[in-house]
């Protein structure tokens, strides 16, 4: 963990590196451990391909609706529940490269019954509301806690109404607002087993998990791993994409919080420079505008970390 990294610099790491593991990882989706080995040996290149037939560098469904969902609370000064679900129809009317069965029906509940919520459902613990959470971490993140779970929930129940998944969710916003503040890795490592104390499902100091499923459970369970037992942001995502499953989302969210903890220099050049260039102009502009937010908002404070 870096401790003498600015909020920006934590800000804009994080989303960067969002984008770039999602880029990474969407090569290696839906493969097994052993297909990514037989065709790529270790996958740590930003080559495209995969089942989406990507360009090298280009990004999914996940960095898609971070920074669609960013877009909205810049427009609306917060998270309201309309607005976001207008901005996740609309993004989903320009036909994105790549959507989740959930987010679809979420949205066309939305369109169909005009309310921004889907019901509470024990069979929607995916990963989808969790990955595009990074933008409520940084336009909350010197909010009351309970202001900025109450924004999580509102975006996140969109299309992802479940305890389990709502669970997950709020433990990365609380990780990732911890490493902005600068907290050492031992208060992110915490909060993780604060998560499996409260729902033991997440436990993931057994086996190392391969092959993830799209269930929130497993996704933190590779992240988490991951993240903890590497000591830098290359090896946090090299890690993870090489497990396969839903690597572009695993990807994402380790990226994030790996980009939080370690900045935008522990991106690796390679990776930034072929990701693409519009969307790592986004990200940085986003990051620094949510910050902004942050601190001109009804809920910021002036005080700016270092």
């Amino acid at each position: 963990m870096q401790t003498s990294l600015s909020i920006e610099q934590r800000a804009i790491g994080a989303y960067l590196g969002l984008a770039v593991g999602d880029a990474l990882g969407a090569t290696t989706e839906f493969l097994t451990p052993n297909e990514i080995r037989e065709r790529y040996g270790v996958h740590d290149r930003m080559i495209g391909g995969g089942w989406l037939h990507l360009k090298p560098g280009q990004v999914t469904d996940d960095t898609g609706m971070s920074l669609v969902l960013g877009s909205s609370i810049l427009a609306r000064g917060g998270v309201q529940a309309v607005p976001v679900a207008r901005a996740f129809s609309d993004w989903m009317r320009g036909k994105p490269v790549d959507i989740g069965h959930t987010v679809r029906r979420g949205i066309v509940h939305f369109r169909d019954s005009g309310v921004p919520c889907v019901p509470e459902n024990e069979f929607d613990a995916g990963n989808g509301a969790c990955m595009r959470c990074l933008p409520v971490a940084i336009a909350y993140w010197n909010a009351p806690h309970e202001r900025m779970i109450e924004a999580s929930r509102i975006q996140s129940h969109v299309t992802h109404n479940n305890p389990h998944a709502d669970a997950g969710t709020e433990a990365v916003l609380r990780m990732l607002v911890a490493a902005f503040r600068g907290e050492p890795l031992a208060t992110l490592h915490a909060i993780a087993l604060k998560l499996v104390e409260q729902q033991r499902a997440y436990r993931f100091d057994r086996r190392a998990v391969e092959n993830p499923s799209g269930w929130i459970v497993e996704t933190l369970q590779v992240v988490f791993q991951a993240f903890f037992a590497c000591d830098n942001l290359e090896a946090v995502l090299v890690d993870v994409v090489n497990r396969g499953g839903d690597a572009d989302t695993t990807g994402a969210i380790a990226g994030m919080l790996s980009g939080a903890c370690y900045g935008a220099e522990a991106i690796p050049k390679r990776w930034l420079k072929a990701l693409d260039r519009k969307v790592r102009t986004a990200c940085e502009q986003q990051a620094l505008a949510l910050l902004e937010l942050a601190q001109t908002a009804e809920w910021g404070c002036t005080e700016v970390l270092a």
